[in-house]
């Protein structure tokens, strides 16, 4: 069952409140930095400690400055007393944001973090539960030889895990602080500022840096998401191809507790794949924002803003747009609806022609040539294509067939069993069993 979706946790990571709130606990670390270091009073710094900020007092002081440091270091001064001449001491505005955007994206890749992992014991389970379940692997969308349908969800699961490790390496690159001052060169704020400030907020000191963080990492953490999110269109593309009326193997929930009970406003027997069609759109937007972060590496000099306007937008919507749809692949997986007895009559659908490799292998390994064994095989195919035959008919009664194998060997050759007996290797590999 998916149950309702709401966004408070991801939205208020990006939500101005919380922007505001970061900013402040940035300029009061680094008073306490100063405080350190004996340049601000520890009485000072007490009060300083307790400072407030004014969302009405902001606005009302943004209409005047249009400049949103300027009037938030004035909010928060308006707050306080002689000691707010401390606020945001030596500092440049980008020490502040984007010391407080790495916190931002921070808290969103542990939010993306624990829904990748939710979906991960989702699909082991489910994995688990098919593993043993044969069906039709296609190539090209055409039948190619039987699988295990576990092993396709395996398959996913370990995706998955591959993400989780891109996102552990771009919490690392984006959990970054700055407070150089104007262009990165320390000459109003000494490093020792931004390394107390980095060691409070739990964040990493940037090596070196102009006058804003260099927006590679930024680029790295849309790219991420926008890998997350390629994965999970390739899973409901495949979900939605395997609930097409004449494959019918799968089948997203429909018609209970939170979600679509209703597939058409004229036609009353459609169960349409719409979660899974959400989640390919929503891809879309997120591959789309990763071009945009790309474009934002590139500045003019030590500093512009060029990319200030697009990361407004491209941040929070492509972390909303991730943590939703891997909410709904989720619950797509845990309900999913799984026909094997469909898969079995798809894997009957063309009357044993899945076999042919293996005949063709059998046949070379009792020493027929390999091209007078493919020709063997594909003229059983062929007829057994356009004259509507069984294919195992056919092989059985082959002369090139029954000089080489025994009516004994011919049927083992048909066996959906064959095609599953290393499923649990590749299981163990992946730590799900040995």
């Amino acid at each position: 069952m998916i149950p309702r979706y709401s966004l408070p946790e991801m939205s208020n990571v990006w939500s101005d409140d919380n922007t505001f709130d970061l900013w402040l606990q940035v300029e009061i670390a680094a008073s306490q930095a100063w405080t350190d270091m004996g340049v601000v009073p520890t009485a000072d710094m007490e009060k300083i400690r307790s400072a407030k900020f004014n969302r009405a007092t902001y606005d009302r002081i943004f209409d005047e400055t249009k400049h949103d440091i300027v009037s938030f270091t004035r909010a928060v001064s308006e707050t306080m007393g002689p000691e707010s001449r401390w606020i945001h001491h030596g500092l440049t505005s980008n020490d502040v944001k984007d010391t407080a955007l790495g916190m931002q994206m921070t808290q969103a890749v542990d939010i993306i973090d624990r829904a990748v992992t939710k979906l991960m014991d989702v699909l082991k389970r489910r994995a688990i539960e098919f593993r043993d379940t044969p069906c039709i692997g296609r190539s090209h969308g055409i039948h190619a030889e039987p699988m295990s349908f576990g092993l396709k969800l395996a398959m996913w699961w370990d995706e998955m895990r591959r993400n989780r490790e891109r996102l552990a390496g771009t919490r690392k690159r984006v959990a970054i602080c700055m407070l150089s001052g104007p262009v990165g060169t320390f000459a109003s704020v000494p490093p020792e500022i931004e390394e107390s400030v980095a060691r409070q907020l739990d964040l990493s000191p940037a090596p070196v840096s102009n006058q804003v963080i260099q927006r590679d990492r930024h680029a790295e953490f849309v790219q991420t998401l926008a890998l997350i999110a390629a994965t999970l269109d390739k899973m409901a593309t495949e979900i939605r191809a395997l609930q097409r009326t004449e494959v019918g193997e799968v089948q997203e929930p429909f018609g209970t507790p939170g979600f679509v009970t209703k597939g058409s406003s004229s036609m009353p027997h459609k169960r349409n794949p719409e979660l899974s069609e959400r989640i390919c759109g929503l891809a879309r937007v997120v591959r789309a924002n990763s071009m945009t972060a790309l474009e934002n590496v590139a500045l003019w000099h030590e500093r512009d803003i060029s990319h200030s306007s697009a990361e407004r937008v491209i941040l929070p919507d492509s972390s909303l747009a991730v943590d939703y749809i891997l909410h709904l692949m989720t619950g797509i997986i845990d309900g999913m609806v799984v026909s094997p007895a469909r898969m079995m009559r798809n894997l009957e659908l063309t009357r044993g022609l899945v076999f042919s490799p293996r005949v063709m292998l059998a046949l070379v390994e009792a020493g027929i040539d390999r091209k007078v064994a493919y020709d063997t095989v594909q003229r059983c195919a062929m007829k057994s294509w356009d004259e509507d035959l069984d294919f195992r008919e056919l092989v059985k009664n082959d002369s090139v067939v029954n000089e080489s194998l025994s009516p004994a060997q011919v049927s083992e050759l048909f066996d959906y069993g064959f095609y599953l007996k290393h499923v649990g290797h590749s299981f163990g590999r992946l730590g799900f069993e040995q």
